[in-house]
Order: C-alpha cells, then sequence, then structure tokens
C-alpha cells in the first residue's frame, strides 16, 4: 500500500494531468462558436468561426463513433473559416434512430445513411453565412459513404477520405479526392496505392490541381493508425490545405493538438482512482485458488461457453450482437463462479457499495470527460434498457475475472491468461457464426480500452479493499455502460 505522502504525490500529479489536458483541448475551442442542434432527429454540432462566412463542411465519423470523435477536424476547418457541421450518424451516439435495412447490399443501409446525410448537407448549407459550396470529410466506414455522396450530390467539390476504403472510387470518380491513411494501416494504405496506380501515380502524389477538373492525392500520416489519424496534425493540416486549394482560399492555420490534451486528461482521471481508493477500509488479500482450479477455469469456460451461447438466438435488443453479448458474459461468469464454488470458494458478500462508487465514478468523472472531449458517453433514453440488459452479464463475468485474479492482485501472467481466455473465448464464437457475429470482433478494441482505464481504477480498489465483489460489480456496471453506449443501435427492415 501506498504511504499517506506518496498518495498525495500521487494525487497532485492525477490532478495536474487532469486540469493540463483540459487546459490544452479548451485552447482547442478558444474562440468559437460550438452549438448543438438537430435536423429531424439527427443530432449535429456547428462550429465556426463569430460571423464566419465560407463553404460548410460536413464531417461524418466511422462505425461505432461520434460527432465527438471528429471534434479536431471541426475545429480545424472552422479556425480556416469554414462552416464545420458534424453528425451522428443513425444509430451511433445520441442518434435515437437505429441503424437500419440490410448492411451487406448498397441498397439497405448505406442507402439509408446518404440519405441522412442529404438531409444534413441541404440543412447545413442553408447556415447563415453559408456560400453556397460543400466539403465533405469521412472516416472509416464513412469513406465509402462520402465518397459515393460526393459523387451523386452535384453540390461537393471536395472530399476527404480517412481510412478510406470505398468500391466507388474509380479513376474518374470522385472527381477531387484527398485520401488520408494512418502510416500503420498497411491494408488501407494499400488500396491507395492501388487507386493511385490506375491514375499512374503513387502515394504522395497529387494528380491534377485542387479546384480544378480533376485532383486526387493519397498521403500516410506518420505515426497513426485507425484511431490516431483523428487527431494526428500532418492529417489536419493536409485536409486544411486541400480545400484552401479546392475552394481558392487562403490560410495560416495551426491546427489544434488535442492528441496530448486527451492523452494528458484521461490520465489524469484514471490516476485520480487510486489516492481516492486509498480512502476505502482496508481488506484482507483473496487466497489464490489452487492452481489446478485456476488453470480448469480460466481455459474450460473460454472453451465450452462459445458453443452454448451461439445455440442460443433472442434478437430483443436494436443493437448489433448485444443479445448475444448479454448472453455470452452471463454465461461465461456463471460458469465460472459456479465452478469456484464447486472448488470450495465461498463468495464474501463485502464491498457491493465500493462496486458502485467505482462505477459513479468512472461514469461522472472519467465518462463525462470522454462525452466532452473524446466520445459519445451519455446515453439516450433508448439506450438506457441496452445498458440494464448488458449489466448484469457483465458483472457476472467481471466477478469471475476478479475470483481468478485475486481481486487484481494476482501476478501479471495471471490476469494476462485470464483476459486472454476471455478475449479468445470471444474470437471462438466469432469463427462459429461468422455472419451474425462478424461485428462482435469490433468490441475487442473497446475491451482492451476497457482494461487500460476502468480497469486500473477496479485494481487500484481491489488492491485497497481485497473485494473480489466490488471489483466485479464496479467494472462490470462500468463495462455495461460502455458497451451500451458505445455500440451501434441497429433493427432490420426499413
Amino acid at each position: 500500500m501506498m504511504g499517506r505522502g506518496w498518495n498525495w504525490a500521487f494525487g497532485a500529479v492525477a490532478i495536474v494531468a487532469l486540469v493540463l489536458g483540459i487546459v490544452l483541448l479548451e485552447r482547442g475551442r478558444a474562440g468559437l462558436e460550438i452549438r448543438h442542434d438537430a435536423v429531424g432527429r439527427t443530432p449535429v454540432t456547428v462550429t465556426q468561426l463569430p460571423d464566419a462566412e465560407g463553404p460548410v463542411v460536413v464531417i461524418v465519423h466511422g462505425f461505432a463513433g461520434s460527432r465527438q470523435m471528429m471534434s479536431a477536424w471541426s475545429e480545424s476547418f472552422a479556425r480556416a473559416g469554414y462552416i464545420a457541421v458534424a453528425l451522428d450518424l443513425e444509430g451511433h451516439g445520441r442518434n435515437p434512430v437505429p441503424m437500419s435495412g440490410d448492411v451487406t447490399v448498397i441498397e439497405g443501409t448505406t442507402r439509408l445513411l446518404l440519405e441522412e446525410i442529404t438531409r444534413v448537407t441541404d440543412w447545413a448549407m442553408a447556415l447563415p453565412g453559408a456560400d453556397g459550396r460543400v466539403a465533405l470529410v469521412g472516416h472509416s466506414m464513412s469513406s465509402d459513404l462520402v465518397v459515393r455522396q460526393g459523387i451523386a450530390d452535384q453540390r461537393v467539390e471536395a472530399v476527404v477520405a480517412l481510412s478510406m476504403f470505398s468500391g466507388a472510387v474509380t479513376a474518374q470518380e470522385p472527381y477531387n479526392l484527398l485520401i488520408l491513411n494512418g502510416a500503420w494501416e498497411r491494408a488501407l494504405r494499400e488500396e491507395a496505392r492501388r487507386v493511385m496506380a490506375e491514375l499512374g501515380a503513387g502515394e504522395g502524389d497529387t494528380v491534377g490541381e485542387p479546384g480544378g477538373s480533376f485532383a486526387r492525392r493519397a498521403v500516410a500520416v506518420p505515426f497513426a493508425e485507425h484511431v490516431g489519424i483523428l487527431f494526428a496534425t500532418t492529417g489536419l493540416r493536409e485536409a486544411v490545405g486541400w480545400l484552401d486549394a479546392s475552394f481558392g482560399r487562403e490560410n495560416d492555420v495551426v491546427v489544434p493538438v488535442l492528441g496530448w490534451g486527451i492523452i494528458l486528461m484521461l490520465s489524469g482521471a484514471v490516476m485520480l482512482a487510486r489516492p481516492l481508493a486509498q480512502l476505502l477500509p482496508e481488506g484482507p488479500v483473496p487466497e489464490p485458488l489452487p492452481r489446478r482450479v485456476f488453470w480448469s477455469l480460466a481455459l474450460l469456460p473460454a472453451l465450452l461457453v462459445p458453443p452454448v451461447a451461439v445455440s442460443i438466438e433472442v434478437g430483443l435488443l436494436p443493437v448489433l450482437v448485444a443479445d448475444y453479448l448479454a448472453i455470452h458474459l452471463g454465461l461465461y461468469g456463471v460458469a465460472i463462479l459456479g465452478g469456484a464454488a464447486i472448488a470450495g470458494w465461498r463468495p464474501a458478500m463485502r464491498g457491493w457499495f465500493w462496486g458502485l462508487t467505482l462505477a459513479v465514478f468512472g461514469i461522472s468523472v472519467f465518462g463525462l470527460l470522454m462525452d466532452r472531449y473524446v466520445a459519445s458517453f451519455v446515453p439516450h433514453p433508448g439506450r438506457l434498457p441496452i445498458i440494464a440488459a448488458i449489466a448484469p452479464g457483465a458483472i457476472l463475468a467481471l466477478w469471475a475475472d476478479a475470483v481468478l485474479t485475486r481481486a487484481t492482485m494476482a501476478p501479471l501472467w495471471q490476469r494476462i491468461v485470464v483476459r486472454g481466455a476471455f478475449l479468445g473465448s470471444l474470437g471462438i464464437a466469432v469463427a462459429l457464426d461468422f455472419e451474425r457475429l462478424f461485428f462482435l470482433v469490433l468490441i475487442f478494441p473497446v475491451i482492451l480500452l476497457f482494461y487500460g482505464t476502468f480497469g486500473m481504477m477496479g485494481r487500484w480498489v481491489g488492491r485497497q479493499t481485497g473485494s473480489t465483489l466490488a471489483v466485479g460489480i464496479g467494472l462490470g456496471l462500468l463495462l455495461g455502460w460502455a458497451l451500451g453506449v458505445s455500440f451501434p443501435m441497429y433493427v432490420a427492415g426499413r
């Protein structure tokens, strides 16, 4: 345990990091008008300089994203004099309308999302100061959407595609396209090279002139991957420069450096949990399970749960794979806890209040900061039943994790084994029913981020209290919340 002096010092460092991060992020907003509105039921955020006049830039997030994830792009374009309009697509963020249609065909879900982008574009071009010109920016899934929209909508004069994959790109269309991929996105960079090769050019080359009859350029943004590209200053400068050339404008804009602010802020919020956890009552260290029992419970449920869970189809929740995930988590937790009980473990029913306290801290401090600066974390009412459905299974699964890892006080190798086995069980499920559970793969990064943030908070609570129940309840509620607010809502049909 930390001494009182170290505890205060750690808390002071956490507060400094938290405050410094917020200052850096607020500096990016300084002097800008940021207002939230809605186009029908689609939430939008308009970012601009006061009394700005110029082209509109419609900014569209990727799969499981939200308007907040595109803040660096909104702020950069706004500082360059553009009117930036970011939206939450159907099924994402705080948009209450689920995605619908057939996700496997262009005339299904894609068509409906293009119609939504058209409605937002119509609305944005009628804003005060809009001069009748428009550009589109889209990331990942939406790179395909903005490419198709740029081809279909004659008003669109430039398209910026981040982490692009789109079968709609040809050697002729769209006529003005900037492709930005992270340097670490190997497969997407290969696709960009293929697209440029059709024009006799390569990555880093520019074909034509932006603002002319045809222009295309592909850039690998240094030190960036699929998420990091959203905050990389090289990509932001490339995009602002491309639009300036496309619209005949000149700017000397310093793009906001939000990445470091986000890292400092969220690190400070996580670190702050450590000195606060020291205020909880100390508890005994849980006894380790016998080695044979540990290995059996760490590995067998990971192998046995997927075939059983895959055979159960419910389809009640309007979120992709949420029904399956709730079942998988619940069965996984029951299998481990039941096996531990058979082996002689008896649950110590102490610590439920500390677990609730951990969940409240995670949501109200870390979560609200996330929602303002990084990604949507505040659910609209339609997501509350989803959180409620996932949370019981998540609590059982995370309680089981805490039992196997002795309230996270087990050696590192044991924690890696337990959590690796859990992720492996999800991977087995995807392999057993790839068509139905493909989107489960996209949960992996969320869970890894969860272990690195909320999981660290739970570790400090567990080390102080020794309560596996506190860790299970706190982290289970946080995992249920995180999955419930981040994964897209979807219903078939329409």
